[in-house]
Parts: C-alpha cells; structure tokens; sequence
C-alpha cells in the first residue's frame, strides 16, 4: 500500500472505531476524518470540499424545507391517520413501510421520512411504545422502495449516467424493478415481521398515568371530517396520553362521554392530557381550537409556547379568559389549562381561573421578558414544542410538494434544481417563514452528506478504495460468474457504508461493467446490480441520509443498525447476484 492508502485506511478506520464506541457523533466523525485527511495533504482543497460542491447536499436542504412545510401544517395527518390507525400495531407498521416504499419509488425518499418521523413518532409514543421500533423500518422501507424506479433515489440517476458515459443506453424508468422486486418484497417481509422484534427500546413512554393534565377545548367542524361521528368512530377513544372529559352542545355538558354519543358541528370537546399530546390535537382533521382564530393571528414564526403558572396576586384569579380579555391584555393565546387537585369539565374560555393554574399559551418570543417580574404570573417557563400552523398551509404545502416530484419526474429540471425552487416556493408562497424555513434544515445532515462524499471521494482518489473492491472480486471470481456477481456486491455494499452510495456507485459501475464483458456477464444487469447494492445501505446512521435523519428521534445506538440491517444485507447478498448471473434478471 502507499503512504496516502495506510493514512485514508487508518482514518477509516478510527472513524468508524468512533462512531460505533458512539464516542462521538456521526456529524463530527465524519467531517473530523475528513480535516485529518486535508491537514495531511492526503486530500487536496478541490477534494476535500467536493461534497460541499456537490448537488447533494442542496437537494437534501430544499427537500427538508418542503417536507417542513408540510410537517408544520398538518396536511400529512390525514394520511398518516388512515396508514397508522388505532388499530394492531403490526397492521400499522405493515401499512406504513408499504406507504413509505410506494411512495419513496416515484418521490425522492429523504422527504418521504422526514415527514413521517413525527407522525410514527407521536403514534408510538399514544400506544406506549418506544418510536425505535418504527423508525428504522420506515427508512429501510424507503431505501427498498427507491430500487424500483430511476427516479426513487440519487443513487440509480448516478449510475444510469455512468452507465451512458460507458457507451450504454441509460437506465429506463422501470429498469431497476428487474433486480428490486424480489428485494423489495423478501426486504419489506423482513421489517414488518422481524423489526419489531429485533429493535431496541429506547425511550419507552409510559402512558398508563398521566402527569400534569392539561385540559383544552376544541370545537367540531360544521361539516367537516368528524360532523355526525360518534366518538369511537372518530378515533377519540383511543389517543393515548390524551383523553375525551367532556362535550358542550348548546350549553348542555355531557360528562363522562360514552363511545356511542354522537357529534355534531358546533360542539366543543374538552380533552385532558399531557401537554405534549394535547399540542398534537389541534392537528385531528374535523377538530379546531377554540381559540383558533387567535392562532392564526400569531402564526407568523416568530411565537413560540409559553407555560405561565397564576400567582395570588395575579388579575387573573376568579375570571375567565374572556372576561379578562386575555388576548387582547397579553397578545397571546391560552391554549390549554392545567389544575391540580380538581378537573376541569367546562369550555376553557368559560372556566374561572383559581391560584396556582397553569396555562399553555403561544405568545411572540418577548412574553417572558415582558411578564416574568409583573404579579400576573408567578412562573413563566417557555417549553420547546413549535406553535402550531394554519391548516390553510396545507394545500399549499403538498401542491408544492407535488409540483416538485412532477419536475423530477419529467426530467424538466434536475433534482437539485427542482428541490430549490420548491423550498423557494414554500416561503414565498408563505407556507413556512425564513425562519421556520432554516429551522427545518436539520444542518447536521447536510454537512454529514457533504463531508461523506468528501471523505468517499479522497479513499477514491488515494487509491484504497479500488484496492479494497479489488481485492474482493479476487477473493470470490473463481466462483464463476455467480462468485463474481457475489463479489461486485458485497464490494458496493462495504464501500457504500465507508464512503456513501454515490461514492460507491461511482467506482464501482466501471469495474462492473469491464468484469461483465471479461467474463460473458449481462454488463447492464450487472451495473443494475451494482446500483441497487449501493443503495443497501442498512448496516451504519451514515451510509444513507435517511438512516441519518431516524438515528437522533429513534435514539438509537451506532450499533443498533446492524440488527435488522443485517439480515436485509442478506436479502440483498443473496438475491442480487443470483439474477445478476441469470442474465434476465425478473424479466
């Protein structure tokens, strides 16, 4: 080996002794490798920055900020209520990992998972169990879904071009399908009947108590999703940490509330429940907050919610909020109550407020300053969840959504380019401000992606990566050709966890495709091969962004990925080079 070979293959390897030791992070391993590499001039300026230059990590940026929009504005619940539902988990997990691959073969897959995260996140955490058995599945099934079109992931549009450039015609738009259908089938088997079986928990939520309840009031749509429901039917039965106290029609209270009574347009539900859930509610088509009109009037980016304990000296005492005049007084909104010792069954804005009341509130970012040494409030605390957004976002939201998947399609403008002006889009349109624009990139992903390609690129150019891929074919070429397809395989699947799928589709296509014509091999069904081994990337959080993105809300381990990844590498181990070595592939 040369001096730059044992110096990459030294920082590789430090890097991974890092990450799976969970020493540190997989953003500061992966761009302290890369600093290493260009201190020691075994990477150049130009190399070293290469994934900076790349379109990648803009894509993924765009693509965060338009899946952000329509995260915030609740247009994906509807959706993720009907594929998650109420009821089996396994039912759930089945429908929401055949929703994620459908979607992820006509839709890049990076904002198929993010909009999903906090929808299967929220729907674990109501049945009382822990998001890391649902998280890694959605992206493996993203991942499996992208093998089956051109356009389901970077990584296929990669090779189809270096396939051209090797005096090929490009892949078709359904070509990958002739190597990812039985993948994707044997693969989707595997995380719906062995993942939750296999994953950790991490983070389990207990749910049979309730801490600190908070009580809001919603009103029922006049003719919207709920009007004429009863209360089982609408899925208000079943919400976890979160539960129906009371309904007011006409003024007429009923309390408790049956499963049969039905609702009507106009009624006003109060619910009880930690505060984290009963956020979620104003999210439930056919439900609006009370104070909704006051929401939207602070929905401007800038508010954030405030939790705000009433003192004995505070104004407040003995008067509800609509006598007070609370919006007008505070410019902010009570969205919630909470009381200890006692419930509260009546409409919020009609219940007398007594000492030591909690209310949730969405106030602009000064609340705390301007209140905390007045005698309104005792303690003002300010809790991280985000306000919630106008509903009216939402068509706005997946319109865009929708018009950028069409772009790429087409091939009308690149993914890149089509990414960037969706995220434009979204802010002009006013779907989300700049603010909860930036806050929706999750940075660490981005320049993750871009120090990976940084890193891919030098083991490229240093030489260690062909001598790594290599050496592989020389171990399992005497096989035949089944042996070769085997070990063109089990090279891109290595070198796609030590350098990223584009890094390892980019060296491995050439050699792919000159070993097919050396040894009588289908020299497309090979580089197809290849292709999809790229993107079987379900070993490590770094070999593919999605798996980026769960590895923070899943709280997983570096090496919780080998659990379930392992045996999907198999799948892909197996099954690959046996129709690689067929010469038809499925058709």
């Amino acid at each position: 080996m040369t001096t730059d070979e044992l110096i990459v293959l030294a920082v590789l390897a430090a890097m991974f002794a890092g990450l799976i030791t969970r020493r540190v992070s997989p953003t500061v391993g992966v761009v302290g490798a890369l600093l290493v590499l260009f201190i020691t001039d075994v990477a150049d300026q130009a190399t070293a920055l290469s994934g900076f230059a790349s379109p990648a990590p803009a894509t993924i940026a765009g693509l965060y900020v338009v899946a952000g929009a329509v995260e915030r504005s609740g247009a994906l619940r509807p959706l993720s209520r009907s594929v998650l539902g109420e009821g089996s988990m396994s039912i759930g997990m089945a429908k929401l990992g055949g929703v994620a691959a459908a979607l992820s073969a006509v839709v890049a897959n990076t904002p198929i998972v993010a909009m999903f995260i906090g929808p299967v996140s929220r729907w674990a955490q109501r049945r009382g169990a822990p998001p890391s058995r649902f998280l890694m599945p959605l992206s493996f099934a993203a991942i499996l879904g992208g093998m089956l079109t051109l356009i389901g992931t970077s990584t296929n549009l990669i090779a189809s071009d270096l396939v051209e450039a090797a005096g090929q015609e490009p892949f078709g738009l359904l070509e990958p399908a002739r190597l990812g259908i039985p993948v994707v089938i044997v693969g989707m088997l595997i995380i719906v009947g062995l993942g939750p079986r296999l994953l950790p928990e991490r983070g389990t939520v207990n749910n049979s108590t309730v801490e600190r309840p908070f009580t809001t009031s919603l009103s029922v749509i006049d003719g919207g999703e709920l009007d004429g429901h009863t209360v089982a039917s609408a899925g208000l039965r079943q919400l976890g940490a979160v539960f129906l106290v009371a309904v007011e029609r006409r003024g007429e209270i009923t309390a408790p509330v049956s499963p049969e009574h039905q609702l009507r347009g106009g009624d006003t539900l109060t619910f009880a429940g930690q505060v984290d859930f009963v956020v979620e509610l104003e999210k439930v088509p056919g439900l609006d907050l009370v104070v909704g009109d006051q929401i939207l009037k602070l929905d401007d980016g800038e508010h954030a919610w405030f939790e705000a304990v009433i003192g004995a000296g505070s104004p407040l005492v003995g008067r509800t909020l609509k006598q007070s005049g609370f919006r007008d007084r505070y410019q902010a909104a009570a969205v919630a109550l909470h009381r200890s010792g006692e419930g509260v069954s009546g409409g919020l804005g009609d219940e007398r407020l007594h000492i030591g009341d909690s209310l949730l509130l969405v106030a602009d970012a000064g609340f705390r300053e301007r209140y905390k040494h007045r005698g309104d409030f005792l303690l003002i605390q300010r809790r991280s969840e985000p306000p919630p957004t106008a509903s009216v976002h939402a068509k706005r939201s997946l319109l865009i959504l929708g018009v950028v998947a069409l772009l790429a399609i087409t091939g009308l403008v690149g993914v890149m380019k089509a990414a960037v002006l969706g995220a434009a889009a979204t802010v002009i349109a006013g779907a989300l401000t700049p603010r909860q624009a930036r806050d929706s990139v999750d940075l660490n992903v981005v320049i993750l992606v871009a120090a990976a390609i940084g890193v891919g690129a030098t083991a490229d150019r240093s030489g260690l990566a062909a001598r790594l891929a290599n050496g592989l074919l020389d171990l399992t070429s005497s096989a035949g050709l089944w042996g070769l397809a085997l070990g063109l395989v089990i090279a891109t699947i290595v070198l796609t966890e030590m350098i990223t799928n584009a890094g390892a589709v980019s060296l491995m296509i050439p050699i792919a495709i000159r070993a097919a014509d050396e040894s009588g091999g289908d020299a497309r069904l090979f580089a197809l091969g290849v292709t999809l081994a790229a993107s079987a990337s379900f070993l490590t959080p770094i070999g593919y962004q999605t798996n980026t993105m769960v590895y923070g809300p899943g709280r997983y381990h570096f090496t919780d990925y080998l659990r379930l990844g392992i045996p999907l590498t198999l799948v892909v181990a197996i099954i690959t080079p046996l129709l690689m070595a067929s010469g038809s592939g499925v058709w």
